[in-house]
C-alpha cells in the first residue's frame, strides 16, 4: 500500500510540474508575432495595389488610349 501511495504521489507530482512548465513556457508567443507580420504585409499590398491602379487608370492608360488613337488615325 505504501509503494501505490508513494507511485501515486510521484505521478501526481510529475504532471504538476509538466503543467507548471508548460503555463511558464513562451513557445507558442512566436506564432502571433507573425500573424500580425503577415497581416501587415498583406494591407500594405493592398495599398499598393489600389495605388497602383488608381495611377494607371487616371494618368497612364489615357495617355496611352491618345497615342494609341493617333497612331492608327489614318484620316488626318
Amino acid at each position: 500500500m505504501r509503494k501505490l501511495a508513494t507511485r501515486l504521489k510521484d505521478h501526481i507530482t510529475g504532471k504538476a510540474l509538466t503543467a507548471r512548465a508548460l503555463l511558464r513556457s513562451e513557445r507558442g508567443e512566436n506564432f502571433v508575432d507573425s500573424a500580425i507580420r503577415i497581416l501587415i504585409a498583406v494591407v500594405i499590398g493592398a495599398l499598393l495595389l489600389a495605388g497602383l491602379y488608381t495611377l494607371f487608370g487616371e494618368t497612364v492608360l489615357p495617355t496611352l488610349t491618345e497615342r494609341i488613337e493617333e497612331m492608327f488615325n489614318y484620316g488626318n
